[in-house]
């Protein structure tokens, strides 16, 4: 799999499907992708192997005898399920995942290394203007990379 990036405005149709971007397929090279709950109130989107890994080590760190760790089992493992690309490139979205996500119509897709964040175009404008004096910080605080 490639490095994934970027930043793509889609349309999700009336039967909860999205297109996704050529570019983004290309990299994947996947029949299926794993969704499930994030956090910020958006999904993501995992490739089975990508999945595999991330899912395997929160298993094997987290303890059922932990409420913080059965919470975030709860909350990211439980909800993922695995979707398969149409013949013509969408993702149908489970609907009780496009409600956690609050999806409507216009979609933003982040293309982030190992995964694709999927969010509501209304709701990742917001996060962005919200989270905006944190993001001047957290940036600062990366002085220690060199470019």
């Amino acid at each position: 799999m490639e490095l994934l990036t970027g930043e793509y405005n889609n349309t999700l149709d009336e039967k909860g499907r999205i297109s996704f971007p050529s570019k983004l397929r290309q990299e994947l090279n996947e029949s299926t992708l794993i969704v499930t709950q994030a956090l910020d109130h958006c999904l993501w989107l995992f490739t089975p192997e990508e999945w595999k890994s991330l899912s395997t080590r929160l298993m094997e760190s987290a303890s059922p005898f932990d409420a913080k760790n059965r919470l975030v089992l709860r909350r990211l493992v439980a909800p993922a399920q695995e979707v398969e690309f149409d013949k013509s490139g969408r993702l149908s979205i489970p609907q009780s995942l496009r409600e956690y996500a609050g999806l409507t119509k216009d979609c933003v897709l982040l293309g982030i290394d190992k995964y694709i964040e999927l969010w509501d175009a209304e709701t990742y404008q917001k996060y962005l203007e919200e989270t905006e004096s944190s993001f001047l910080d957290a940036a600062e605080g990366l002085n220690a990379i060199k470019f």
